[in-house]
């Protein structure tokens, strides 16, 4: 008996290595991240279980108490401590409450630049229970006004730094009734009083619980707006318990609390605001903030500020790889970065010059219902079909028609889950645990971002409007936005597909794919605006060569836009809207065009005779 109780130990080591051999790929990485990810989440959905609930206000009450001599925020050359930030709101919140007669459950809207007075206005309103919305800094005019009006903001904190953007809709603003203030010391606009001078003479007391005694996990926390590729912004609404489950996302990724993170990305986006800001407010840790991203300093503040973790979006990473190359490009802290949008080519490079930094790339969309993660470091993958995941958030890939627009759907009428292989649309059903809250004032987008009787009749799923593709091993990847997919010569070109492969060009510096109309073709035709590296020059001769060598003829842009810059969002990525819109006229594209002549082998100068010839149909594409 003791013999066989000596080999127990043994044995139980061997099945345990049997079944680490026999397991599927990855199943222990999913494992892992479904008890990380359900911790987390769990603990969100316990605090706001308690009488009264917990909030995010509240996990950062409690840091500013235990700790309160704890850098929170480092802007330039000033520091606040957690205790800073919690005096310092509340000053605002008594200043806003007596000028302002801000009551529990209102809005207001905030146009404020990246600076420490976004956070601690931001704690202030949270104070006296009121929802904030994030206007993008870069609104003007009619989609400034519709921001304010869809939230129902009855009153605007500005910065005078966009003086010119407030002073174009005050008239308007002020028929509607909207009240507007310059949080700074003076006003260089009547009728803008400036409160700063209010929120430095008020006390620095906390301010009753009672402010907050209506707050639930379903109160409406802030409104963030979506870029609004298609029209003017929506106001997504972002709740308490929504607040608190995208704070937790860093801490899911392996944020700590002795971790200083590094943000650059504008706080109107949730990214920077939810993920970035509001994750060191969520474990206790520090935000490095910065005006506005600049490559040339990334590294400088990184060393400067003993940077951990930085966070990226869109075309933020290829901008640092795109800078000259330095001795001590390897010379820093950061040890994580987290972020979305990194194309594959670009990850590969970065981790090539500046070392072995874990990625962590996310997907979701601020309005969204759930998210993904790659927490296994696969270059490329924005997460995984994790099926512990999956079986509590279920999601799917379902068929697509590009040329309609719409999901396919069988003969009864319900939509096609895909396998492996083929890019699908997004879809993830809404349930009680995933709710999909839509956009406030717009009842009409809400529902059309619902998508219904999709597995069964009565079904409903939030539609992502994202098409994605699940490798054999279970890897998600992005492919396009449905609406930037485009079909030509009965073929679907992904333009991310064609952007990549182009990116491999010797003088190209960076790509942006798009289709254009032309008359007399059904769907669309390629089209690609680049920018040329420095001192390089446009070869049509090679373009085409390499073209013709790696792409199918039908996904080979038909012409090509070279520009000084490409358009880009506040948010770093790629802006295609206003190109489509120009096409490839030269009455109205001022930079160079140049059209793929098959005859000739080569990218040749469009000029008004081709261009006038596609025009009547005399030259077939």
């Amino acid at each position: 008996m003791a013999v066989l109780l000596g080999l127990l130990p043994a044995a139980l080591a061997g099945l345990a290595l049997l079944a680490a051999l026999l397991a599927p790929p990855f199943l222990w990485d999913d494992l892992v991240a479904f008890v990380t990810m359900a911790r987390w989440a769990l603990r969100c959905r316990r605090r706001f279980a308690r009488s009264p609930p917990e909030t995010l206000l509240d996990v950062f009450l409690l840091h500013a108490r235990r700790r309160p001599r704890q850098p929170l925020l480092l802007f330039q050359d000033e520091l606040y401590t957690y205790e800073d930030v919690d005096l310092r709101s509340n000053r605002a919140a008594r200043a806003l409450q007596r000028r302002l007669g801000l009551s529990p459950g209102a809005t207001v809207a905030v146009f404020l630049p990246n600076s420490p007075t976004y956070l601690w206005t931001w704690l202030a309103l949270a104070k006296l229970g009121c929802a904030m919305a994030c206007v993008n800094t870069n609104a003007r005019g009619r989609a400034l006004r519709h921001a304010l009006e869809a939230a129902g903001a009855t009153q605007v904190l500005a910065s005078p730094e966009f003086r010119v953007a407030v002073e174009e809709v005050l008239p308007d603003l002020q028929r509607s009734g909207i009240h507007v203030f310059y949080l700074s010391p003076s006003s260089p606009t009547p009728g803008v009083p400036a409160l700063l001078p209010d929120i430095e003479a008020a006390p620095a007391d906390p301010l009753p619980a009672q402010h907050r005694a209506g707050i639930t996990a379903t109160s409406k926390a802030m409104y963030i707006y979506t870029s609004g590729t298609t029209g003017l912004p929506k106001a997504a609404v972002v709740t308490e318990l929504k607040l608190m489950m995208v704070a937790s996302l860093a801490c899911m990724c392996g944020l700590r609390r002795d971790d200083v993170v590094y943000t650059t990305l504008p706080l109107y986006h949730s990214a920077g605001l939810l993920v970035g800001l509001a994750g060191c407010l969520n474990i206790g840790a520090t935000c490095v903030l910065r005006s506005k991203f600049s490559a040339s300093q990334f590294w400088a503040d990184c060393r400067r500020y003993k940077v951990t973790v930085i966070q990226y979006v869109g075309e933020l990473m290829r901008y640092l790889c795109n800078t000259p190359p330095r001795p001590d490009d390897r010379e820093h802290g950061v040890r994580m970065a987290l972020g979305n949008g990194m194309r594959a080519e670009v990850w590969k490079e970065f981790l090539r010059r500046f070392g072995p930094v874990s990625i962590r790339e996310f997907y979701g969309a601020t309005e969204g219902n759930a998210g993904l993660i790659n927490y296994t470091g696969k270059v490329g993958a924005v997460g995984r079909a994790n099926v512990f995941l999956k079986f509590f958030t279920p999601f799917e890939l379902i068929k697509y028609d590009v040329a309609t627009d719409k999901p396919v759907r069988d003969e009864r009428g319900l939509c096609i889950p895909l396998g492996p292989g083929e890019p699908g649309l997004l879809v993830v059903k809404i349930t009680r645990h995933a709710p999909f809250h839509g956009y406030a004032g717009d009842a009409r987008k809400t529902e059309q971002k619902v998508l219904r009787d999709v597995l069964a009749k009565g079904d409903a799923f939030f539609n992502s409007g994202d098409l994605l593709l699940m490798d054999r091993q279970g890897f998600l990847y992005f492919q396009d936005r449905v609406g930037d997919t485009f079909r030509w010569k009965g073929e679907n070109v992904a333009t991310t597909e064609v952007e990549a492969t182009l990116a491999a060009v010797g003088f190209i510096q960076e790509v942006n794919v798009y289709g254009v109309a032309v008359p007399g073709c059904e769907g669309r035709c390629g089209m690609a605006a680049v920018r040329l590296k420095d001192g390089a020059t446009f070869d049509g001769d090679a373009l085409y060569a390499f073209t013709r060598d790696t792409l199918p003829s039908y996904a080979a842009p038909r012409f090509v836009r070279v520009q000084d810059a490409l358009e880009i969002t506040g948010t770093f990525k790629q802006s295609k809207n206003n190109l489509v819109r120009e096409g490839f006229d030269p009455q109205l594209v001022r930079d160079p065009l140049f059209f793929r002549d098959d005859s000739r082998r080569s990218y040749v100068p469009l000029t008004p005779d081709t261009f006038a010839a596609i025009q009547d149909m005399r030259l077939s594409l």
